[in-house]
C-alpha cells in the first residue's frame, strides 16, 4: 500500500486514519477485493523406487507401477488456491487444485481435451455456506470422492505407496455435494454427479443402448461419527461408512462402491488404529463382464518425537477377474487370468512398512519405504517374470516432498 507525504501527514495529525485510506483503495480496485483471503499452498512430490526380482508386472499399484520402478521419478507438482468459508451465515469461498506432471496425466481428469499433456484438475469447486441449523455447506463443480481413508496426496496418508482398496475406489466427480453437522459427533455428506468416473463434464453412457442417459446420475453419501472428548483416550476416534453408485462414461457399466474404515488413538502415546474395508462391484452389458473386488487393510503408526514416526500396513484384496482394472483416474491393477486358474480370479495380500524422518522441519517430508506384495492363487504367478511367473514382488522406496 503506497501513500503520497500529504495523506501521511493528515493521517499523523488524526485527520484521517490509515484504515479509511485502506479500504478506499480497496473500493478502487474490485480486484484485490475480490481475492482478499486466498491463499495459496501446494508441494512437489518426488520419489526414487527400486525393485527386486525380474518381474516386470506391479499388479494393485496406483501411482507407483511399473514405469516408476529402477530409477528416479517426479512424481506430482500441485498448486491450490483457495478462499475457506468463513464463520459468517452466509459466507462463500472456493478451491482449485492443479496437479502438474506424470501424476497428473494418471489421474485424468482430460478436461483440457489433451491427453498426456502433464495436467489435470483435481479440484474446482465453489463452497457455500446456507443458515440452516447447524449451516449447511455446498460444493458445486469438481471435488474429490467421499469415500477412502487414503487420498491421492500421498504425504497426508501412512505411507508413501497408496493401498489396494484405494486403487478400486472412485478418484473424483463433477456435481453438487452437500454436508451437515448433525451434533458435534455426527457430520453427514450426500451428493449428486454426472458420473462415477474423473472426467470432467462427463456424461453417463446406458450400458444397454450405448447412448447418454441424462437421467441417469451418480449418487454419495458419507456418515462421519467423532468419538467426543468424554471417551478419555479414544477422544477424535473416528468412524466412516460411504457408498457410490452410478454409471460410467464408456457404457462399460453400472458401478457401485461400498466404504467402511476407522482411526483410533490408543493408550500407548504416540500409537495408532486405523482399519479399511472396500467393496466394489460392476454389472456390464452381460453378467459375463460383471466384477466384484474386496479390499480390507490394517493400519498402525508410530509417532516418536516431532521428527520420526513409523507406520505399518497389512492387506487382503481378492475379486473376479480384472476388479482393479483402471477406474478412469489413475488407478490401474492390470487384469490377470493364471493357467488353470478356473475364474480367473485375483487375490493378494500386501505388506508395506515406512518410516518416515523430518530432520529439515514439517515442510519437508523424506521417507523411506519397503513394500511385499504376493499373490495368493495358484497357477502363474501374477508379476510376471517368465512362464512360471513371480509370486512375489518386492520394492523399496524413497519419497522426498515439500510442501509449501
Amino acid at each position: 500500500m503506497k501513500h503520497n507525504q500529504w495523506t501521511l501527514a493528515l493521517a499523523a495529525v488524526g485527520v484521517v486514519s490509515l484504515g479509511s485510506i485502506a479500504l478506499a483503495e480497496e473500493a478502487q480496485h474490485p480486484v484485490m477485493s475480490a481475492i482478499q483471503g486466498t491463499t495459496l499452498s501446494g508441494y512437489v512430490d518426488t520419489s526414487a523406487i527400486w525393485k527386486f526380482g525380474t518381474g516386470e508386472k506391479l499388479v494393485g499399484r496406483s501411482y507407483d507401477g511399473a514405469a516408476k520402478q529402477d530409477g528416479f521419478n517426479l512424481n506430482a507438482i500441485k498448486l491450490t488456491l483457495e478462499k475457506p468459508l468463513d464463520e459468517g451465515q452466509w459466507s462463500a469461498g472456493y478451491k482449485v487444485d492443479l496437479l502438474f506432471g506424470p501424476d497428473a496425466n494418471t489421474y485424468n481428469t482430460t478436461s483440457s481435451g489433451v491427453a498426456n499433456s502433464d495436467f489435470a484438475i483435481k479440484q474446482a469447486y465453489v463452497n457455500l455456506r446456507a443458515p440452516i441449523g447447524n449451516g449447511l455447506d455446498f460444493q458445486m463443480g469438481v471435488f474429490d470422492t467421499v469415500i477412502g481413508y487414503e487420498v491421492f496426496d500421498s504425504y497426508a496418508n501412512p505411507n508413501y505407496s497408496r493401498s489396494y482398496g484405494f486403487a478400486i475406489e472412485p478418484t473424483t466427480h463433477t456435481g453438487l455435494l452437500a454436508s451437515y453437522r448433525l451434533t458435534d459427533w455426527a457430520k453427514f455428506s450426500a451428493g449428486i454427479a454426472d458420473t462415477v468416473v474423473s472426467t470432467i463434464n462427463a456424461r453417463a453412457i446406458n450400458t444397454g443402448t450405448g447412448a447418454q442417459n441424462e437421467s441417469q446420475k451418480t449418487y454419495m453419501a458419507l456418515l462421519e461419527l467423532t468419538a467426543p472428548e468424554s471417551l478419555g483416550f479414544l477422544k477424535d476416534a473416528k468412524v466412516f461408512g460411504g457408498v457410490v453408485d452410478g454409471l460410467d462414461n464408456v457404457g462399460f457399466g453400472h458401478w457401485t462402491s461400498f466404504y467402511a474404515g476407522t482411526s483410533i488413538p490408543t493408550p500407548i502415546t504416540g500409537l495408532s488404529f486405523g482399519a479399511a474395508y472396500d467393496y466394489r462391484a460392476s454389472s456390464a452389458i452381460t453378467t459375463a463382464n460383471s466384477t466384484y473386488a474386496n479390499a480390507t487393510a490394517v493400519y498402525l503408526k508410530y509417532q516418536m518425537n516431532d521428527k520420526l514416526s513409523f507406520a505399518n500396513r497389512a492387506e487382503y484384496a481378492s475379486g473376479t477377474a480384472s476388479p482393479f482394472a483402471s477406474w478412469g483416474g489413475g488407478n490401474a491393477m492390470s487384469q490377470v487370468k493364471a493357467n488353470g486358474d478356473a475364474d480367473g480370479g485375483q487375490e493378494l495380500f500386501g505388506e508395506t512398512f515406512t518410516i518416515d524422518y523430518r530432520p529439515w522441519g514439517p515442510n519437508v517430508i523424506t521417507r523411506a519405504e519397503f513394500r511385499w506384495d504376493h499373490d495368493l492363487r495358484g497357477g502363474v504367478g501374477a508379476f510376471g517374470g517368465g512362464t512360471e511367473g513371480d509370486k512375489n514382488a518386492l520394492s523399496l522406496a524413497l519419497n522426498v516432498i515439500y510442501r509449501f
